[in-house]
């Protein structure tokens, strides 16, 4: 008898490390999550194309459109281009070679969509 209530508790004791285990692996991961979303939101992407997430490219393109005339059509095609190609870059204007697959995508007449 005291052997079953000795393997009952050690199964007991096995069962909430394990859990206690997966719940501190849980809670890392999620915490690392949250740093990269706060962290990435504001910044410049230099990664190159897919570097951004999708949730990162209106800001970007608030950015890339802070200086022009044409605010309204600057952000629906950057954020259109950047949808797509899940990258924006650096600066107001040009730099284009960042994101090859933003500068290559052309319009119609054979001119850059994206700005």
């Amino acid at each position: 008898m005291a052997t079953m209530a000795g393997r009952l508790l050690l199964l007991l004791l096995l069962a909430v490390g394990g859990l206690l285990a997966v719940s501190m692996a849980e809670h890392e991961v999620l915490a690392k999550g949250s740093d990269e979303h706060d962290d990435n939101v504001y910044q410049v992407s230099k990664g190159g194309q897919g570097s951004l997430k999708s949730y990162q490219c209106s800001p970007q393109c608030s950015r890339r459109c802070g200086n022009t005339r044409y605010k309204k059509p600057c952000l629906f095609f950057c954020n259109k281009c950047c949808n797509t190609c899940l990258c924006v870059p650096s600066g107001y204007y040009g730099n284009k070679g960042e994101c090859p697959c933003y500068n290559n995508w052309k319009t119609k007449r054979g001119g850059p969509k994206c700005p």
